[in-house]
């Protein structure tokens, strides 16, 4: 897998990828204890006010900036995010008011809802051999899984040194030092985009016309509603429902990480033996069937046997999670032609962050008034029903690729069910196992 790190402009933008998820790791930590300095007990409330601008800012900003992203050259798009990312950074520090703290959280997500999409759809462009690609996803998930390791780890040991306030100086650094990182490298230009005023609507169009994309939408919702059961229950289950320590809690969200990052590593190999939809559609049906273990565990009355259970069981979510997530990016960069590539992303970033917004609050208001029974029924029965809609929506032997022919004539037997588009033909197909139609001539 880390031969791929060979690549040298790839390793610069894997290294800027790290560094800046480390800075975003430390400003969550020091955004928590900002938080309470400012509001005390209410700080859960800022916090979740926050997280509710920040998954509003990915679904709303996204779109709009994939609209204009073509015009705008992607080094300098990249290097003025991080840099906007980074004064937002230094600026929280000085901050006094509550209101003040949701507008630089709008003013961070949205940069971030402006890098991330453009950063992943500049990586099969950077590496086009499907295989480098499956490896540098796999590394991208083990970046993502680590970081949630690391940051609280590395923020709690500066905390025994510095005040919280200095945290945010390590955000911007890490900011400022991923900046530098695409700056340093030549990034491939991007396929003109046909102008247009449905520019910004042209990733959700193509989500909903393609059977594969159509399902991952449905796969989008199945994986956050495992995700915000760990994320939102797991203190509730650690402290309440077991009745352990406050340092449990960690121990919990980790096994959920380790089952993502076990998953990554074996994932390069399967998916080259599997394909995208058979490891994609069993990860959304393993976390259904994840939800009954849970509801078994939960029901149980009492028992030594409930933490290794619990903890197993997290370890599936995050494995089963990862089985969709990691695939992600192929499928987009198959379905999608190369001129609707960054709409394509910016469109998947902006929908799974959808999901979130929607199984977040569920998971806590569900738990909160009807119990963690009630709040595992209900999100094991959104997770089923999207495992079901994802594997209806893409049957077996629909691994659709669309792609355009340009110079054919438009009698062509190839362009029977192909759509004209403004430089030659566009249409899909089932993808055979070597990645070609079975009839291309």
């Amino acid at each position: 897998m880390l031969a791929v790190l060979r690549h040298r402009t790839y390793r610069r933008l894997f290294a800027a990828q790290v560094v800046a998820l480390v800075g975003t790791g430390l400003a969550t930590v020091a955004l928590g204890l900002l938080a309470y300095d400012m509001a005390g007990a209410d700080a859960g409330a800022v916090l979740g006010t926050a997280l509710a601008i920040k998954m509003t800012a990915y679904v709303a900003v996204a779109p709009a900036v994939a609209a204009i992203a073509h015009r705008l050259p992607r080094r300098a798009l990249l290097v003025g995010a991080d840099l906007v990312r980074a004064g937002v950074a230094s600026a929280l520090p000085f901050v006094d008011q509550v209101w003040q703290v949701y507008v630089l959280v709008f003013l961070l997500q949205s940069a971030s809802a402006a890098f991330t999409p453009t950063f992943q759809a500049l990586i099969p462009d950077v590496l086009p051999d499907e295989r480098a690609y499956t490896r540098a996803l796999s590394l991208a998930r083990l970046a993502y899984d680590l970081e949630s390791l690391f940051s609280p780890a590395l923020a709690a040991a500066l905390l025994s040194v510095v005040t919280y306030n200095k945290l945010f100086t390590g955000t911007m650094a890490g900011f400022v030092a991923s900046a530098a990182l695409v700056a340093s490298v030549t990034l491939p230009r991007a396929t003109p985009s046909p102008p247009g005023p449905r520019r910004a609507t042209a990733g959700a169009r193509l989500f909903l016309s393609v059977p594969a994309l159509r399902s991952l939408l449905a796969l989008n919702l199945a994986v956050a509603a495992g995700s915000a059961m760990v994320t939102v229950n797991s203190v509730v289950y650690v402290r309440e429902f077991l009745g352990r320590s406050a340092a449990t809690v960690p121990l919990a969200l980790g096994t959920y990480g380790a089952g993502s990052m076990a998953a990554a590593l074996v994932l390069p190999r399967l998916l080259d033996r599997t394909g995208d939809r058979a490891v994609m559609l069993r990860g959304a049906l393993l976390s259904s069937a994840v939800f009954a273990a849970l509801g078994v565990i939960t029901a149980a009355g009492s028992g030594s046997w409930r933490l290794p259970a619990l903890l197993a069981t997290w370890c599936a979510f995050g494995a089963a999670g990862s089985m969709v997530l990691t695939p992600t990016g192929r499928l987009v960069r198959r379905a999608a032609p190369e001129r609707e590539r960054a709409a394509a992303f910016a469109a998947q970033f902006s929908l799974s962050h959808a999901c979130w917004l929607l199984t977040y609050p569920l998971a806590g208001l569900v738990g909160a008034a009807a119990g963690l029974r009630c709040a595992v029924l209900v999100l094991g029965a959104v997770t089923l029903g999207a495992a079901v809609l994802a594997v209806r929506l893409w049957p077996a032997g629909e691994e659709e690729v669309e792609h355009e022919h340009v110079g054919l004539a438009p009698d062509h037997p190839h362009l029977c069910d192909a759509v004209r588009v403004p430089d030659g033909w566009r249409h899909s197909h089932p993808r055979a196992r070597d990645g070609l139609h079975p009839a291309y001539p």
